[in-house]
């Protein structure tokens, strides 16, 4: 390993960082809000500390390797989080500690969407503005946006790219060079974030409101400028909009760039991740509106159709969004859409969760083993998509599961032993580590009544989703520092 390369990196993506914290403070000129200092202070410290890292090491130029790309991305989204938390601390009037400053910011960066903050109505713009910002970077991930342009300084960017893009087969690109895949992924991301704006407009949003919502939605966020979230709107016709957004944010990029490019619908058709996501979507949506009508939750069919879609294609994607407060639902209902947040979205999707591919493969391999259990003697491929899966991806994602189950369970009952009860600490650390945002019990609405430790354990449980698990613990175990 170079640790110079990765201080040159991470200095100088840093330093490209600190510029995001420019268009806030021009948001608080424009509003008049006051804001202006916490950004501009928090730009000067960011820059300074990117300048810092990076001339000592400027000269310093190597191939990344595979190991150097892990550490890099893992330090990155680490000192991002804490420099995004600047001008939540030095804005005096939020009175928040560091750890709710760091809490916010990585849960704004890995599209988590769990807040401490309340009376969100009546905060500053600027303020508003920076926490839907940091979840767009967030979630295409700014190591990607960097790949395409760590090139042209001399820094190659495969390994990171394989490190930070979600999913199991992380081999394929969209385009021979992989710099001209990042670009076609942003301009995908770019576009969607436009069109769901523009949508929103038209809708009956303001441009503010239409911005910042358009950020949280394609990016499966879920962060509103409002307490009641999309529900502040009252309009079926946004609602309508998040949902098609979400549904197309949560899908496999690279569907996206296919389709485009062939001008053709027929690449979702045909992928079975994708009819996979829809189909237990689709399922999940009549069941969850069914109860609701049957207990009485809504009186007429029209209205548990409606609360009941929104809510389970804006959970089951991981975003967040909430037209009612579904955690006072019935309990089944509730334990549904939670336990459904864990397939999340798609491979090469900006949502959360296991994802889509990894549960097909699990219950296709499952199935496999049933079927040997009657033919004993028989060689039985798993197939997706009419393609045989290679064993290594196979066992990938059996490891996969196996660690995402130790994670949680360690995470669950380090919070149950916070002192918070067994309904909480489960929906808390699914939420987190599912990138969801809201969950169960206390945290039904926010996080705010939680104590600073249990905090610190979801930040981990945030980045540890984020960076799918793997990428993270790699960095624990003595065969990563081993020459």
């Amino acid at each position: 390993m170079s640790f110079l390369v990765i201080q040159r990196i991470v200095g100088l993506l840093l330093a490209v960082f600190s510029f995001s914290m420019l268009p806030p403070a021009a948001v608080s000129w424009w509003y008049d809000d006051g804001m202006i200092m916490p950004f501009i202070t928090g730009f000067i410290i960011a820059f300074s500390a990117g300048v810092v890292l990076f001339i000592p090491a400027r000269n310093f130029k190597r191939d990344l390797r595979i190991r150097d790309g892990f550490i890099v991305v893992v330090m990155f989204w680490t000192v991002l989080g804490a420099c995004g938390a600047l001008p939540f601390m030095l804005e005096k009037t939020l009175e928040m500690s560091i750890t709710d400053a760091c809490f916010e910011a990585f849960s704004a960066l890995t599209t988590t969407g769990a807040t401490v903050l309340v009376g969100l109505d009546t905060m500053p713009p600027a303020i508003l503005y920076y926490r839907q910002q940091l979840q767009w970077f967030g979630g295409m991930g700014i190591i990607v946006l960097a790949v395409a342009v760590l090139p042209m300084l001399g820094v190659g960017g495969m390994q990171l790219y394989r490190a930070e893009t979600p999913g199991p087969m992380k081999e394929s690109k969209l385009t021979p060079r992989i710099t001209e895949t990042a670009k076609a992924l942003w301009y995908i991301y770019l576009g969607l974030t436009v069109a769901c704006g523009g949508a929103y407009w038209v809708a009956g949003m303001t441009p503010f409101d239409a911005i910042s919502h358009a950020f949280s939605t394609v990016a499966i966020g879920g962060f509103s400028t409002h307490d009641l979230s999309i529900g502040y709107f009252q309009s079926q016709a946004i609602e309508t909009i998040a949902v098609i957004f979400m549904l197309i944010s949560g899908a496999n990029y690279a569907l996206h760039f296919v389709a485009w490019r062939k001008m053709s619908l027929r690449p979702y058709f045909g992928d079975s991740e994708f009819r996979f996501y829809f189909v237990v979507l689709a399922l999940v949506s009549i069941v969850v509106s069914t109860v609701l009508l049957l207990t009485d939750t809504y009186i007429d069919a029209g209205s548990a159709l409606h609360y009941g879609i929104f809510q389970v294609v804006s959970i089951g994607t991981t975003t967040g969004f909430t037209t009612a407060e579904y955690y006072y639902w019935p309990g089944f209902v509730s334990i549904l859409l939670l336990l459904t947040s864990f397939m999340g979205g798609c491979a090469g999707s900006t949502a959360g969760g296991m994802k889509v591919i990894r549960i097909l493969l699990l219950l296709k391999q499952g199935y496999r083993e049933l079927s040997r259990l009657v033919h004993p003697s028989a060689q039985i491929p798993v197939r997706i998509g009419g393609r045989s899966i290679p064993p290594r991806v196979v066992d990938s994602v059996w490891g996969f599961f196996a660690v995402y189950v130790f994670s949680f369970t360690a995470m669950y009952l380090a919070l149950a032993a916070t002192g918070l009860d067994l309904i909480t600490s489960f929906s808390a650390v699914a939420a987190c580590m599912n990138n969801l945002g809201p969950g169960l019990g206390v945290v039904g609405s926010n996080y705010a009544s939680l104590g600073d430790t249990a905090k610190w354990i979801l930040c981990f449980a945030m980045v540890l989703g984020r960076l799918e698990i793997f990428t993270l613990l790699v960095l624990l175990t003595p065969a990563f520092w081993q020459r």
